[in-house]
């Protein structure tokens, strides 16, 4: 059903285009950010979803992994990573990997989520062989491992190309890249908050030879930092042409930044009413994606309920053990039940479907 709107000139303009299918350009992304008429902004944005999704609202059984904790890096929002012999510091082992994952394990499971620090101290072939004991011994779950910015670290690593790099990981098992390590996708922004990861262009080149290869894998964006609207939107422009040109991603996932501290206030958080308007704003801008995901560990439960009418169809999955957001404060639990999931999904008027690692439906509730 159609929206009507008694907004003004720029905001019908806006609705008229998202209609009509025409795609959104920086500056009506500039708009609507700015924008007091949020809740206009947010139906679009269910419109949209709802064209593409119905009300389907779709969620995975999911283990997180950090292999390593220790890095080279240094991203000025990280609260996670170690040096080598510091203490805390930690890298899991063929045993101690295994062991983790036992004591964890339910045959629900569908997907393994694996990210870790950009460790010097071992071997790419140690990531190699993270990849190929989890499919040994768990044949049935999809590995999702390694961001774009360690698939640029193995590369530097190892004296190889990152296209070598790619074809190693996926003889060993590797099926899909999760979409971190992108932060924000520009140089600006890079310099100043990750400095020492893989360059935009070279996070995006990661993933398009990893599409380039059969893989579709996934992206995200960190928000709530120094970053400008503009280099938000820059960002999803970015992510955008490389959907065009290889239709490799599945999902879009608007991350939330999390404070340093564990301790911090309201103040150093980004608002409900950010994290909201950036949901709906990635569902118009980004209209050659599927799905729009939104990420509970980050913006919590309720807030993440609100998203599934704000142009998400996605609330991820159950995770276990999350330890990255809760390094830096995040104020969420570290798992959540399949019980849970649905339950959210059924209160918000959605249909709860549980998905495989690529959107294929294991079963709707």
């Amino acid at each position: 059903m159609a929206i009507t709107l008694n907004r003004d000139a720029d905001m019908q303009r806006i609705a008229d285009k998202v209609r009509e299918g025409e795609r959104l350009s920086i500056e009506d992304g500039l708009y609507l950010y700015e924008t007091a008429d949020l809740l206009t902004v947010a139906q679009l944005a269910n419109e949209v979803n709802e064209r593409k999704n119905g009300d389907n609202v779709y969620f995975i059984e999911n283990m997180y992994i950090n292999p390593t904790n220790v890095c080279e890096a240094s991203c000025s929002f990280c609260g996670f990573k170690r040096k080598p012999g510091e203490e805390n510091a930690y890298t899991m082992h063929e045993e101690e990997l295994l062991e983790y994952v036992e004591k964890r394990w339910n045959d629900n499971i569908r997907e393994f989520h694996i990210v870790g620090g950009h460790n010097t101290d071992v071997p790419f072939e140690y990531y190699l062989n993270t990849v190929r004991v989890l499919k040994k011994h768990y044949p049935q779950a999809k590995v999702k491992a390694y961001t774009g910015a360690e698939i640029e670290f193995f590369a530097r690593h190892a004296g190889i190309s990152m296209r070598e790099v790619l074809v190693e990981l996926q003889k060993a098992g590797l099926d899909t890249l999760p979409g971190g390590g992108a932060e924000i996708l520009t140089e600006n922004y890079r310099a100043k908050m990750s400095p020492d990861k893989a360059t935009t262009f070279e996070w995006l080149e990661a993933h398009e030879l990893a599409h380039d290869l059969g893989m579709r894998t996934h992206a995200t964006m960190l928000y709530g930092s120094i970053e400008s609207k503009e280099e938000r939107l820059i960002h999803m422009d970015r992510v955008r042409a490389l959907q065009d040109k290889t239709n490799g991603f599945m999902v879009f996932i608007p991350l939330a930044m999390q404070p340093r501290k564990l301790d911090a206030g309201l103040h150093q958080r980004t608002s409900a009413f950010d994290d909201l308007r950036t949901v709906a704003i990635s569902r118009l801008m980004l209209d050659n994606f599927d799905h729009i995901k939104a990420y509970w560990i980050n913006i919590g439960a309720q807030l993440t309920q609100m998203a599934l009418t704000f142009g998400s169809d996605d609330i991820h999955g159950t995770l276990i053990e999350e330890r990255i957001s809760h390094s830096v404060g995040a104020l969420t639990s570290q798992g959540i039940t399949r019980k849970e999931l649905i339950h959210l999904i059924k209160t918000a008027g959605k249909t709860p479907v549980e998905r495989d690692t690529f959107y294929n439906i294991v079963k709707s509730y």
